[in-house]
């Protein structure tokens, strides 16, 4: 039997979970899960790289495992587990460091973005966490990694460092390939179509959460910023708002830009908007009510991220005992 292929992703309990975050992400996970063997984790160890309050942090950890159980990921077949509670992905990025270059972790550009944002608080750790990220990937020798388009940087990085160590070590890590999806991969606000829907966004109607309300959903629409004129047609240059508009209901209902434009020919932007908030609305009720139950039972959850915990481990330790044969450590009494 063909060893299946290994997929891996994971996102940061930093703020409640965006529509974005499922179009982009969690959609894809669950689509590939019957194909892959699926590490899908919380990265809460990221998560610290901006101050976070300790009860929030708790919080959206557990609201978030619920999130991604609710939106089709199958916690029998897939495993599902807290970062922090796996401890090989911080011994890895120690040895990582290591075949690191200063001038690499330099150049990225969300250390750049972040510090700026963040100018009180410019850590280490935000200019080393691309390692870890690095090491979360290559511990489970990833063969798949579902990234966005503002992530690819961190991907080439991780391939650089895993073929960096293997050139000077000797074969220990799978090479991981990058998987963008060609629709919804990238949401934009809905107050400024030219930024990426954030959970930093604090703008009125800027953003969509999984686990907002169906009036804040269609009033989050209704608000949306469009473009001059009234056709309804996708050119993200001259019409990034009504383009936008259009990526989210592509990826909410399967309809191609030319099917959309179709749909809405002769009709204005207020009906548009409108039938975008619908849309959402119904996709997002199912995934709000699963992870309202979902978190009625804080024992099974528990349950679900101890027993993701053991198998990740146990992949983990694997690649890790690889790693330090290769580094000379001395073995383990």
């Amino acid at each position: 039997m063909k060893k299946r292929r290994t997929l891996l992703s994971g996102i940061q309990p930093s703020g409640d979970l965006l529509l974005g975050s499922y179009f982009g992400a969690i959609k894809n996970w669950a689509e590939l899960a019957g194909e892959y063997d699926c590490f899908f984790f919380i990265a809460d160890m990221h998560a610290i790289t901006v101050r976070q309050n300790p009860a929030d942090l708790r919080r959206r950890t557990l609201q978030q495992l619920a999130q991604y159980i609710a939106c089709g990921i199958d916690p029998e077949t897939c495993a599902l587990f807290v970062q922090s509670h796996v401890s090989e992905h911080a011994e890895l990025a120690w040895a990582l460091g290591c075949c690191t270059m200063f001038g690499e972790l330099q150049r990225m550009t969300q250390f750049k973005e972040k510090s700026a944002k963040n100018s009180e608080n410019v850590n280490a750790g935000l200019f080393t966490y691309p390692v870890l990220m690095a090491a979360d990937i290559l511990l489970y020798q990833a063969d798949l990694v579902p990234v966005g388009e503002d992530q690819k940087q961190h991907l080439e990085l991780t391939r650089d460092i895993a073929q960096r160590f293997n050139g000077l070590c000797g074969d220990v890590f799978t090479i991981p390939e990058p998987y963008i999806p060609k629709t919804g991969a990238r949401i934009m606000s809905l107050q400024d179509p030219g930024n990426k829907m954030s959970k930093s966004d604090s703008a009125a109607g800027a953003s969509v959460y999984l686990l907002d309300s169906p009036d804040a959903v269609m009033r989050a629409f209704r608000r949306a910023v469009t473009d001059s004129g009234s056709d309804i047609r996708y050119d993200p240059a001259g019409k990034p708002g009504v383009s936008n508009l259009m990526q989210i209901y592509s990826a909410a209902t399967g309809k191609s830009f030319g099917e959309i434009e179709v749909e809405f020919s002769g009709k204005g932007y207020g009906d548009f908007k409108t039938a975008v908030g619908e849309t959402v609305t119904e996709l997002l009720r199912p995934i709000r009510e699963r992870t309202e139950d979902l978190l009625k039972n804080k024992d099974y959850l528990a349950s679900i991220y101890k027993s993701g915990a053991a198998k990740a481990s146990e992949r983990a330790r694997r690649t890790l005992g690889k790693v330090y044969k290769k580094l000379g450590f001395a073995e383990k009494a």
